[in-house]
């Protein structure tokens, strides 16, 4: 195996090596073109993203500044939508489901190294996957670790790390993110808290 081919399968790897140093640099040189956009030319962004992620709904936004390492190893479903400050370590494959709503000031890291300092010295790194479900909303200022998996209809709080799997349907938050409750079909009455819908919903 080279070391492209070790990253993908969640091997130890070296990341200058092998062409992976110049992937990067590529893809560099796409966000740049995006997050310096002009605000007239706004409306090149979603053929600018389809160009640079894997894997794309033909609906999709992402408000620069947008940091990613590679672009090829995101793929995001129909209505994407990210605030500013989204950053992707994208050494492990990330996978987004459709309808996804991510605040502002995002981390999401595939990327680690070695906790003992003898073998982190050496260069080795990993990536490990992370899947987000579909219909899921992640408040401003979180953060999520590598191997994690997000379920459907999930809602993570602002400021949360997210280190371990959190089911579908689910509000989490904190550090570490924690289960809080179920969401039920009772929340749909409500837009903020306690503060009821003043207009009819169409499911």
């Amino acid at each position: 195996m080279n070391q492209k081919e070790r990253m993908l399968a969640g091997l130890p790897y070296k990341a200058w090596l092998d062409g992976l140093e110049e992937e990067r640099e590529a893809c560099k040189e796409k966000i740049y073109t995006f997050n310096l956009l002009p605000p007239k030319e706004r409306g090149q962004i979603p053929n600018l993203l389809k160009e640079l992620l894997g894997k794309t709904g033909e609906n999709l936004w992402i408000e620069p500044p947008f940091h990613c390492d590679y672009g090829w190893n995101i793929e995001v479903g129909e209505n994407f939508f990210a605030n500013y400050n989204l950053t992707i370590l994208d050494v492990g494959k990330v996978t987004i489901g459709k309808n996804a709503q991510i605040a502002p000031n995002v981390s999401i890291f595939t990327a680690g190294h070695p906790i003992h300092a003898k073998t982190r010295n050496t260069g080795y790194e990993y990536g490990i996957p992370i899947t987000i479900g579909d219909n899921v909303w992640i408040g401003g200022n979180t953060v999520i670790l590598p191997g994690v998996t997000i379920g459907d209809d999930v809602v993570i709080g602002a400021g949360s790390v997210v280190s371990k799997d959190i089911p579908d349907h689910m509000v989490a938050a904190g550090n570490p993110c924690k289960i809080i409750r179920e969401i039920t079909e009772e929340d749909k009455e409500y837009y903020y808290k306690k503060r009821k819908f003043d207009i009819k919903i169409d499911d």
